[in-house]
């Protein structure tokens, strides 16, 4: 067994799929491989939490480590909050966990587990996930992030000079994801939100939660289409997309142009706001065994082309679009590194 190396783990829990990673006390990663599980969200918050001690357990004795090692435990978490630690109503989490204190109940089944007390910090997964993204691409310097993550939602972050997400004064900041997209540009309708917004949130046009609706209209005119004679239920056919459009498939390839450009009008939105240094664009989209290098190269580059114009010179000369360089790895290690940071300003 490892020993005399502290560490501290983090929990990234999705909707759908909980990840585990951790890092050593210098912020280094332990591994660049996840442990992932189902959520089981489901089945109510207390069966997730049981899940996620279970998953810390089982990464720890696959890296031949102990809880004793064990400094410090970050959350990652789909927001809003009511407070800090206490769950808001979610776009993607069932109904069961409005109002659970999640802060609560975490610490304590951790310190039933490892017989001690451990230190835990929560936050949004999206500012979680900036976190480690800013670590890995700016060093040294104290340069401004801003992290767009399509995913189920979509994962929005601004990271500031002292390395630290952008939160708000209710701990719900940069939930931008919920912002309204400038449908005129898009020439599309308001579509509804899992948030409960009708205004056209841009999460619904740049992220899985929008397609069903992008996929019923764009098949109108494609009705010899495969997806479009297919016996299969709508989130099949939505699921079928990525990989029809690393194929070249016309109309999976549309929607995701369609999809870049409305990502690309929302970073120029958010750039008159943070005015960031860079803008990382995140998730599967963006992860190198899921698509090709092609699909991805003009997913950017349509982010790129789409946002230049309504930025101000100098953002034109100077921002930068970049992927993520972290993958799926990004929100738990931000969430390790938040707790490392919490540890260290104690």
């Amino acid at each position: 067994m490892t020993t005399g190396q502290h560490i501290f783990l983090g929990t990234d829990s999705g909707a759908t799929t909980s990840k585990v990673g951790a890092i050593w006390s210098d912020g280094t990663p332990v591994a660049t491989r996840l442990l992932q599980q189902p959520t089981n969200s489901r089945e109510g918050p207390a069966a997730v939490v049981r899940g996620w001690v279970a998953a810390l357990h089982n990464y720890l004795d696959q890296h031949d480590l102990s809880w004793d090692q064990v400094q410090g435990v970050g959350l990652a978490i789909p927001g809003p909050f009511q407070r800090y630690g206490v769950l808001d109503r979610s776009a993607n989490l069932p109904e069961s966990f409005v109002g659970f204190d999640v802060y609560s109940a975490y610490s304590a089944a951790l310190a039933e587990r490892a017989g001690r007390a451990v230190p835990l910090t929560v936050g949004n997964d999206g500012d979680l996930g900036g976190v480690a993204e800013a670590e890995r691409l700016r060093g040294t310097s104290t340069s401004t992030v801003l992290l767009l993550a399509p995913g189920s939602g979509l994962g929005c972050a601004y990271i500031g000079p002292n390395g630290l997400p952008l939160a708000g004064s209710t701990l719900a900041g940069m939930e931008a994801g919920h912002m309204p997209a400038p449908l005129q540009e898009l020439n599309v309708p308001s579509y509804p939100c899992g948030c409960g917004r009708t205004w056209g949130c841009v999460e619904v046009y740049t992220t899985l939660s929008g397609l069903p609706h992008l996929l019923g209209a764009k098949l109108a005119a494609y009705p010899h289409h495969p997806l479009a004679t297919a016996s299969r239920s709508m989130p099949e056919r939505v699921f079928a997309l990525r990989g029809l459009a690393q194929e070249g498939d016309a109309l999976a390839g549309e929607l995701f142009d369609f999809q870049a450009r409305a990502l690309g009008l929302h970073v120029a939105n958010l750039a008159m706001a943070l005015d960031p240094t860079y803008v990382v664009v995140g998730g599967g989209l963006m992860d190198p065994e899921a698509t090709t290098t092609a699909f991805r190269e003009r997913y950017l580059g349509l982010v790129r082309e789409t946002a230049m114009p309504y930025l101000w010179p100098a953002q034109r000369a100077n921002l930068r679009i970049v992927p993520a360089q972290l993958g799926d790895l990004s929100q738990a290690i931000g969430a390790a590194l938040v707790a490392l940071y919490h540890a260290r300003a104690s």
